[in-house]
């Protein structure tokens, strides 16, 4: 089997580029005859398309990018398999996924909202993203890389640490557990919130939001706002720096951080839905908190990262489920429990970390390609 994985290559520090490279790194060290390009880079493509002349051409990203992951090789004569998320809409391209052999997501929730935008689910199959479980793993508190994290964010020894991390807080539902950290303060021991949040232009005006509700919560002292660009090499260690990963997100098709906080031993708090119903496990794993809200429209404005002009108008016949709100009593209720239950916290962080092993270790993921390539196409 020859396989050309195309995502953001070399890889950046964020989720897809993530996704992609430990799927090359897997087939790697499988023996499979693979290399890796950037989805964008044309000439590179087709280069490896002449002399290469890969089975299978695996493209990382969203519908959006149906141009690069799927045109492009068909264009070639190579054979397309998009590993896909989803944005909450898929607004054009039909057409041209409906008569791919085979279409790869990252989880149920995500296949469901391919075939209710109109995408056969015939053909399409979950492939969960993988980890690095390598890096990804539980370290003791006493360890002079964990003592430094919490030391650099002011995280003092007695104080429980909670982490979001995402392009933004807000989308990861930070906004959510401040409400629910404000109801519980008195309740609970001393603690800190973290929320990791990555410097950049479009964000700037949410992360300051999210910091003006934390001043009108009265929680402001108590909720850190780290701003800054880091690599995948130190992410492991933030992680494992933290007593509870809490991401109870608004629109997550897979859910990356909150398996590798599994990975680390860390107990999660999730809502009880999209992606985190493949990856987490309520009560042995994680925590899930209901869906409060959903955010529901009518209409969507799209353009050229769509396909289509400039302020093109879709009006949907059934509105669509966008964005998802989980319930503030609920987080709160579930963080009391663990930030006053060490052993607890404990048991689950051990069970996550059992089951991210088991199920989403990167060369297990790798495995699972390889057989659905088999089993799909035909091609070992």
């Amino acid at each position: 089997m020859k396989v050309l994985v195309l995502y953001e290559y070399p890889p950046t520090p964020g989720g897809l580029a993530t996704q992609g490279d430990l799927l090359y790194k897997g087939l790697l060290e499988l023996g499979v005859d693979v290399h890796a390009a950037h989805f964008e880079s044309d000439q590179e493509k087709e280069w490896y398309y002449r002399w290469f002349k890969p089975d299978v051409v695996v493209g990382i990203g969203y519908w959006g990018y149906t141009p690069h992951l799927i045109l492009n090789p068909q264009k070639f004569g190579a054979l397309p398999v998009p590993w896909l998320v989803s944005d909450g809409y898929i607004a054009n391209y039909q057409d041209v996924l409906n008569k791919l052999p085979l279409i790869l997501v990252t989880s149920n929730w995500v296949k469901e909202m391919y075939v209710r935008d109109g995408i056969k689910g015939d053909n399409i199959v979950v492939l969960p993203v993988g980890c690095d479980t390598d890096t990804f793993k539980p370290y003791s508190k006493n360890d002079p890389k964990i003592i430094a994290v919490r030391e650099a964010l002011g995280i003092a020894p007695d104080e429980l640490m909670i982490l979001t991390v995402g392009g933004d807080a807000a989308s990861k539902g930070g906004r959510e557990v401040m409400q629910a950290l404000a109801t519980i303060d008195n309740k609970v021991p001393k603690w800190k919130y973290v929320c990791k949040v990555w410097p950049q232009q479009r964000t700037s005006i949410q992360d300051a939001s999210d910091e003006e509700l934390a001043e009108s919560l009265g929680i402001e002292k108590k909720v850190i706002y780290a701003v800054n660009t880091i690599s995948r090499s130190f992410m492991p260690y933030l992680i494992a720096a933290c007593d509870i990963y809490a991401a109870p997100s608004r629109l997550e098709g897979f859910g990356m951080p909150q398996v590798e906080a599994g990975a680390c031993g860390k107990p999660v708090l999730s809502i009880n839905a999209m992606g985190m119903l493949d990856t987490l496990v309520h009560g042995e794993t994680a925590l899930l908190a209901g869906v409060a809200q959903k955010i529901v429209v009518n209409e969507v404005i799209l353009g050229a990262a769509s396909g289509f002009e400039e302020g093109h108008k879709v009006v949907f016949d059934t509105p669509r489920i966008v964005d998802y709100r989980a319930d503030v009593p609920d987080i709160a209720n579930y963080m009391l429990t663990l930030m006053n239950d060490a052993p607890l916290r404990e048991k689950m962080g051990k069970a996550g970390r059992e089951r991210v092993v088991a199920n989403f270790d990167y060369r297990v993921v790798a495995k699972k390609f390889v057989q659905i390539i088999n089993d799909s196409l035909g091609i070992s």
